[in-house]
């Protein structure tokens, strides 16, 4: 094929495809007509049903509103009808079925919001005022259940009850079940070196468990209705009162500074056992049980509402506390005395012991004023023992007891000052503590100093009360049987382990030169009859210097004479005297024997052809019985065993 038949069949096919374009363009053209007709006829149709779509949709809305109201009014019917039942409920009170009582309290709660929150409604503001008289006159009558089974079910709980929730370490024999006003005259020591024992408590039953959901229930209802102050204030009148009850049971009664004043030693002393004993055994019960058993009710009652909870625990207990903790401060604030100082331990010890038990059991922000009234006390305790400490030091220096021992025998004030040191060393690990509340030095060797001053306060009065004897001799037996006494009594006691071996050294040796002063003065005038040496009563000369010289026989005479007379004027006096130790009293017979039964011995072998006899070893035992007579304070006399010279 040439190239111009290529050119014509190219030409040809160019010419079909102008054909098809060209069909195909009026073929759109068609199709683009033919649409528009369609978008005109849609628009007219939809311009149709637009009346009818609107109708359409109001009827839907109309039905909707129609479901809403029937439910909205169904709600409303509800509401009407809970109120309804709710209001015979409350009419009827709660004492036929109070959980019944409380679920209409609860709906009627439930009826107030739905209204406040559909005040929209034209009932709205009629039903919410009869429903909220409603809730008034329901809290109302919780108010008065509240109160009536919380009156009903507290009840004083009785000391026999308290004893049970003991454990058996602490509970009491029934000899002293009862007050104890003999508690001052037992040793102090057997509550000393005695701590509270850790031991297993059992809190006592104050409201029955059965009644107490019911009370639990009552209270939330009255905090919900915003009636707090009316529960707490019901609560702590009732709950207050039946405390102080239980607390009088015990023997706890308040008392003033003036109440301790105006009573009798004895009166008060059996008082400051009673509270002694109540403080040390019942107050445990009382802060552990009757306390703690408050604590654990109202928790209880009121859980869930930790402010009321703690107030009125705190409201309830406050009163019974000033109560307990009043007669310490009374004692505490009144006239010091020497005779206080050991319930003042005893009160300051035990206030040391039941810090923890108080800071535990009242220990928040509600509580704080019985906390530091218990601090306070504790403080002031040790503060007036250790003024009373102080007063009973200088009131021995100064005692001024102008009752005289006639026989010379240990004075009042010596047994009482040593018994009273005795009882102070029961107190030592007290005595320790209170030194330490005011003085960081070793409280050993306060105690010591203490002691030691005391010691001499009771020696220094005793000098001066020697002085009050015209007999020297007497002066000097005096202070030996006092110094004797007290030396046996240091080593005897604890108080030897404080003030040391030297002390006691020092002090036996005193009462040995007080035994030296007493042979001296007494005995000295007497044997001076019996010695060469020796004045001669009758005038006569006296020969010789004792190696061989001899008297003149008037003169021998009138000597042993002389001797009879005096020997039975210090036989007279002395007879009346007294060494009421054993053991010092054969010690100074034995020691004046020793300087009299020579002296006379010699002096009858010297001049015994004067008188004609011997001088056996029968004679001279017969003057030493009488000499052990003598010094006992018996009747008997030598003059019979030396006339017979």
């Amino acid at each position: 094929m040439g190239v111009p038949q290529a050119m014509e069949a190219l030409r040809e096919r160019a010419a079909f495809i102008r054909d098809s374009l060209h069909k195909s363009q009026t073929s759109t053209e068609n199709m683009v007509a033919i649409l528009g007709s369609f978008d005109h006829r849609l628009s007219a149709l939809e311009t149709a049903m637009r009346p009818t779509q609107i109708r359409t949709h109001s009827i839907r809305r109309a039905h909707e509103n129609i479901d809403k109201t029937i439910k909205a009014a169904e709600v409303i019917l509800g509401k009407f009808d809970l109120t309804r039942k709710a209001e015979a409920k409350i009419l009827r009170g709660p004492h036929e079925d109070l959980e019944s009582y409380l679920e209409a309290i609860d709906q009627l709660r439930s009826i107030v919001l739905f209204f406040s929150s559909n005040k929209s409604f034209k009932s709205s503001g009629g039903i919410l005022s009869h429903t909220n008289s409603l809730l008034a006159k329901a809290i109302s009558k919780l108010e008065d259940e509240f109160r009536q089974l919380l009156t009903n079910y507290s009840k004083p709980v009785e000391p026999d009850r308290l004893f049970d929730c003991l454990p058996n370490s602490l509970r009491p024999s029934s000899a002293s079940t009862g007050h104890q006003s003999d508690v001052s005259s037992k040793t102090h020591s057997e509550h000393h070196h005695k701590s509270l024992e850790p031991a297993v408590y059992t809190l006592p039953t104050l409201i029955p468990p059965r009644v107490l959901p019911l009370l639990h229930d009552l209270a939330q209802q009255m905090v919900q209705a915003g009636h707090q102050q009316q529960l707490f204030r019901i609560y702590r009148e009732t709950r207050a009162s039946v405390l102080e009850q239980s607390l009088r049971k015990l023997g706890v009664e308040r008392l003033t500074k003036d109440d301790v004043q105006k009573m009798q030693w004895e009166v008060l002393e059996a008082k400051i056992g009673n509270w002694i004993h109540y403080m040390r055994i019942a107050l445990v019960k009382q802060v552990k049980l009757l306390f703690a058993g408050e604590k654990k009710l109202s928790d209880q009652i009121f859980d869930g509402v930790d402010s009321l909870r703690d107030q009125c625990f705190a409201d309830v207990t406050a009163n019974s506390v000033s109560v307990l903790l009043s007669f310490g401060e009374a004692i505490a604030k009144s006239k010091r005395s020497p005779e206080k100082l050991f319930v003042l331990l005893d009160m300051y010890e035990i206030m040391r012991e039941l810090q923890s038990e108080v800071e535990k059991l009242f220990g928040t922000k509600y509580c704080t004023e019985m906390r530091e009234s218990s601090v306070s006390l504790t403080k002031r305790l040790a503060q007036t023992a250790q003024e009373t400490f102080g007063d009973f030091e200088e009131a021995v220096e100064k005692d001024a007891t102008k009752t005289a021992v006639l026989d010379g025998t240990v004075h009042p004030l010596t047994s009482y000052v040593i018994n009273y040191v005795k009882f102070l060393f029961d107190y030592q690990s007290t005595l320790k503590q209170l030194f330490q509340e005011f003085d960081s030095g070793d409280p050993e060797s306060q105690l010591a100093s203490v002691t030691t001053r005391i010691m001499q306060a009771l020696q220094n009065n005793l000098d001066g009360k020697s002085k009050q004897y015209k007999d020297p001799a007497l002066t000097q037996l005096f202070l030996m049987n006092n110094i004797h006494y007290i030396v046996r009594s240091v080593r005897r006691s604890e108080a030897k382990d404080l003030l040391g071996d030297d002390w006691v050294q020092i002090h036996r040796r005193i009462v040995q030169q007080h035994a030296n002063q007493y042979k001296r003065v007494s005995w000295a005038k007497i044997l001076q009859c019996l010695t060469v040496q020796g004045s001669n009563s009758s005038g006569g000369p006296i020969g010789g210097d004792g190696s061989g010289s001899q008297l003149s026989r008037a003169g021998v005479k009138d000597r042993f004479k002389t001797f009879n007379t005096q020997f039975e004027e210090l036989h007279q006096r002395q007879s009346q005297w007294t060494v009421p130790d054993s053991e010092l009293r054969e010690s100074l017979r034995l020691a004046v024997a020793e300087i009299l039964l020579p002296a006379y011995r010699s002096f009858l072998k010297r001049h015994g052809h004067v008188f004609s006899i011997l001088v056996t070893s029968s004679f001279l035992e017969g003057l030493r019985l009488s000499l052990g007579r003598t010094l006992r304070s018996t009747s008997d006399t030598l003059l019979k065993i030396l006339t017979t010279c």
